[in-house]
């Protein structure tokens, strides 16, 4: 097994301890709503967020990202951590990707030193950028020499399961459906990387309304689990 892969397999578990358990990215919303309320509705809510919300957003700026480590660009990647803020209108989603990209990078900022991602941790440190998860994902996955295809794979999958396991615990669904789920959506992540490989940056944002609505709901939930 090669460092690369175990680099990758560090960088997606879904136990790393950033606090990702915490986040529903909306679904409790659905979920209290009665819109995701069985195993159909849950493999639908994936898809959607996946193909619809994902691809165009942070999964797109794991790919920029990655184009401008490759680059060395700092100025690209302030742009692209601004345009991320941009893109987040609910407080909460901005709050979620703000805790999970510090908490990553204080996890392996120690033991993985790039020049790029210690400017990067100054501009947070300055107020000068935020710090996404998506942005500190792409960086690290760059300078632990995983492949851009590789990462967006990882990327896209360890979202899948965190989805995944909160509709287990939330709607609740049995293990045996949510390991359904996963199956049936390994086609769909292979195009989506595919087709993320070369984001549209004009597509940028694009049909995240609905999603956006819900996670500014969960925020005056009666009563909540999860911290998004």
């Amino acid at each position: 097994m090669n460092n690369a892969l175990l680099s990758l397999l560090h960088l997606t578990d879904p136990t790393l301890p950033i606090g990702g358990f915490s986040h529903s990215a909306g679904l409790e919303t659905y979920v209290q709503q009665g819109l995701v309320k069985d195993a159909a509705t849950a493999k639908e809510f994936v898809v959607q967020m996946l193909s619809q919300n994902l691809r165009h957003t942070d999964a797109a700026f794991v790919s920029l990202t990655y184009e401008a480590a490759v680059a060395n660009d700092m100025t690209k990647l302030l742009l692209l951590d601004d345009a991320c803020t941009a893109i987040k209108l609910p407080k909460e989603m901005r709050q979620a990707s703000n805790k999970l990209g510090l908490r990553l990078m204080k996890i392996f900022q120690p033991l993985n030193k790039s020049e790029l991602i210690e400017r990067y941790a100054a501009a947070i440190k300055s107020k000068q950028a935020l710090g996404h998860y998506c942005v500190a994902f792409a960086l690290y996955a760059h300078a632990l020499g995983v492949s851009k295809e590789d990462a967006l794979n990882g990327f896209y999958y360890n979202a899948a399961v965190g989805f995944v396991t909160n509709a287990v615990k939330l709607i609740p669904l049995s293990q045996q459906s949510g390991q359904e789920i996963l199956f049936s959506v390994h086609g769909l992540m292979d195009e989506l990387v595919a087709q993320t490989l070369v984001p549209d940056e004009e597509l940028i944002g694009l049909c995240c309304t609905g999603f956006d609505i819900k996670s500014m709901q969960h925020e005056r939930l009666y009563s909540r689990l999860y911290m998004s």
